[in-house]
């Protein structure tokens, strides 16, 4: 997939700053980090749907779901080969199984990632990108993930769009800003 639109949960204001905070942590110990992004665009968020075309989902149609209670967990890493992305699990309770699947199941079909569809998802906040093998233990140790998990509320479902570079509001409170 090149060009690609997703569909994404933001976290409130405390939460994202939790993680913004992690971001710093790997930057201030020279480690690859998402503080690094700077694009405008860039924040904490917990990915729905990944696919090539955009998909419609009926106006009004997830208001009342959100704001919903979501729990930032342990560090966890995806990918092969020399470098990893190092992320921050999210706790997989039965109202966010439901949320996923009620957003795929209003996108209808479609060429999704295969890592975002329901049974085969795993929610995460995503802390790096390219993290070298050999430095995983590095970004542990600067304290990444240590402690108590990050309580968060996932407050607004937002839509970006990767070929124009561009964010729209779709559920929850808030404006663009907060989506």
């Amino acid at each position: 997939m090149n060009a690609v639109v997703s569909l994404e949960l933001i976290l409130d204001a405390d939460a994202e700053a939790a993680v913004r905070g992690e971001w710093e942590i790997l930057d201030a110990a020279g480690l690859p980090s998402q503080a690094r992004h700077t694009g405008s665009s860039n924040r904490p968020h917990v990915t729905l749907l990944v696919r090539t075309r955009s998909p419609a989902l009926p106006e009004g149609s997830l208001e009342g779901r959100l704001p919903l209670a979501v729990t930032l967990g342990a560090p966890l890493l995806f990918g092969g080969g020399r470098t990893r992305v190092l992320a921050r699990s999210v706790v997989p309770t039965a109202a966010l199984l439901e949320l996923h699947a009620q957003v795929h199941a209003l996108a209808g079909s479609g060429e999704d990632a295969a890592h975002t569809v329901p049974g085969d998802w795993t929610p995460h906040v995503t802390l790096a990108r390219r993290l070298p093998v050999d430095r995983v233990g590095d970004a542990l140790a600067a304290g990444v993930g240590a402690g108590e998990p990050i309580e968060a509320r996932a407050i607004g479902i937002r839509r970006w769009d990767s070929a124009t570079r561009t964010v729209s509001h779709i559920a929850g409170r808030g404006t663009l800003e907060s989506c």
